[in-house]
């Protein structure tokens, strides 16, 4: 028999934006699928319309756009399996829905909500099963006239799946290995509803996968008491040899306390939980999103790979040509992984260090006529040359302390280099680095640097250097702090001459003369 070819598939739900959970899951499957030289399928399971969202499924194309993560067929990329989203399956389903029926692996039932109510009050920890299934209104309990006649009348009914109880049911799984599930404890689930005329997750998800010949089901945690079910139906069809492979990944906790990563714990801490930044169209809620609080998508894509799965190796900053060289599911962690936001930051602050200067400069440029400023690209590259290797104050939104880290996002350098492009307008006399540096003979002393730099012809970093460290060393002076309070305002920036050349000689002088003049 022929190796069956690797066909894995990724299917949301367009009912709102893309959790970062849901990211890491379609990762995993990417990088399965291109390790094995198979296809990835992006499926949309729209069944539950009440629940639909408008710009939803857009937004989820548009998120792995964004972070090179490419399907291989599916909405918006085509493909000889579709159509790909499941309320344009209704016919398929209906085929399949009749076969249980007719070969008594589910049976129709019309319970009403109010009744269901009404046995869950009356029987603790009702569940519709084997043993409550004959006290109900069903296709099991009623003459076949009656059932005939309610449908044809137009009342409202459901499918449920024929369990029988007593049997343990195994899955196998590549994460958790062998998985066993008495039956028993199983609920005769609802695999199709005449009210839309739609299937439920469970029966579209099992025809689908068929269908389109997936071989691996990679999914989130939160699915493992399904695949029992899952395993039931494939054998029901008749379908057992062509089941997939299971993989079922940990949870993504939170990074504080215990429990599943929330959109509430981003907001506390301060962090996104969402790729793209989400605008909700019925509550005009704005949330932020990865790419717009300057992330890169390499860098979120290798963070995210390292949540619940390592290659075994030290290297953390791994290529996605890397990540599909080594993945591994079976290294995959059975314990859910913390979601170390910190570490995310680190990561997009290696990315961004490998970048160059010039790849920097859109977003800088953009920050930087948000502020009012307009500059040159060369300009731009110029200022991140010099202070991309910076670090930037911040408050941890855990602790509430200052702390300080390197620069990782293009947006840290603003508050950094404001001086290279807008002079300082006052000095705080009270200020520590002023204080301590503008001494009663600073004036003079940056008078008398003024007048050596005006008479330069050559105002490069060479040509000052060479001028002013004679000067000062022949006259013992120290003039680089009083200078920096003259240029910057403040004990930041970098090395004067730089600083200097980039402003120009005019520039220069005009800023001297003011502190000269305002601190005296």
């Amino acid at each position: 028999m022929a190796e069956r070819r690797v066909r894995v598939r990724f299917a949301p739900s367009p009912t709102g934006p893309l959790h970062i959970g849901g990211v890491r899951t379609a990762l995993y499957n990417y990088l399965f699928a291109r390790q094995h030289g198979g296809d990835l399928i992006f499926r949309i399971e729209d069944t539950d319309s009440n629940r639909f969202v408008p710009g939803a499924e857009d937004y989820i194309i548009e998120s792995f756009k964004w972070l090179g993560i490419k399907f291989d067929e599916g909405v918006s990329f085509g493909g000889n399996h579709g159509p790909y989203r499941q309320s344009e399956r209704r016919e398929i389903y209906k085929k399949y829905v009749k076969q249980l029926l007719d070969t008594d692996k589910a049976y129709i039932a019309f319970d009403t909500p109010e009744e269901l109510d009404a046995k869950r009050q009356e029987i603790p920890n009702f569940q519709y099963d084997a043993q409550t299934r004959g006290l109900m209104r069903n296709s099991l309990t009623m003459p076949a006239e009656e059932v005939e006649r309610l449908i044809n009348e137009g009342h409202q009914y459901v499918v449920r799946f024929k369990i029988e109880p007593g049997r343990d049911v195994l899955v196998n799984d590549i994460i958790r290995g062998e998985v066993s599930i008495n039956s028993s404890i199983l609920d005769d689930k609802v695999l199709y509803k005449s009210a839309d005329e739609l299937p439920t997750y469970h029966l579209a998800n099992i025809v689908d996968d068929h269908l389109m010949e997936v071989s691996h089901v990679i999914r989130g945690e939160e699915w493992l008491p399904s695949a029992p079910l899952h395993v039931l139906l494939y054998e029901a069809f008749g379908w057992a040899d062509t089941m997939p492979t299971f993989a079922h990944l940990p949870l993504l906790l939170k990074p504080v306390g215990n429990g599943k990563l929330s959109k509430r714990d981003g907001d506390k801490l301060g962090f996104p939980v969402f790729p793209l930044e989400w605008h909700d169209p019925k509550s005009g809620e704005i949330s932020s999103g990865y790419r717009e609080k300057g992330y890169l998508p390499q860098a979120v894509v290798n963070f995210l790979a390292l949540l619940g799965w390592n290659p075994g190796t030290e290297q953390e900053v791994l290529s996605m040509e890397e990540l599909i060289q080594l993945f591994d599911l079976s290294k995959c962690s059975k314990a859910g992984a913390k979601f170390d936001y910190v570490k995310g930051v680190w990561f997009n602050h290696q990315y961004l260090l490998k970048q160059t200067d010039e790849e920097w400069t859109p977003a800088f440029d953009k920050i930087l006529k948000e502020n009012g400023i307009e500059s040159t690209p060369a300009k731009e590259a110029q200022v991140v040359s010099m202070m991309k290797q910076k670090v930037v104050e911040y408050q941890d939104n855990l602790s509430g302390q200052i702390k300080k880290r390197n620069i990782s996002f293009v947006s840290d350098l603003w508050p950094l280099c404001k001086f290279f492009f807008v002079a300082p307008d006052s000095f705080d006399k009270e200020d520590k680095f002023i204080k301590k540096n503008w001494k009663e003979n600073a004036a003079a002393d940056m008078t008398e640097l003024a007048a050596l730099l005006e008479g330069l012809d050559d105002f490069s970093v060479e040509g000052q250097k060479q001028v002013v460290d004679a000067w000062a060393e022949q006259t013992g002076k120290k003039p680089w702090n009083a200078w920096r309070v003259c240029l910057v305002g403040a004990g930041q920036g970098p090395d004067m001459y730089e600083l200097a050349a980039f402003l120009g000689k005019e520039e220069t002088l005009a800023r001297m003369k003011n502190a000269i003049a305002t601190l005296g």
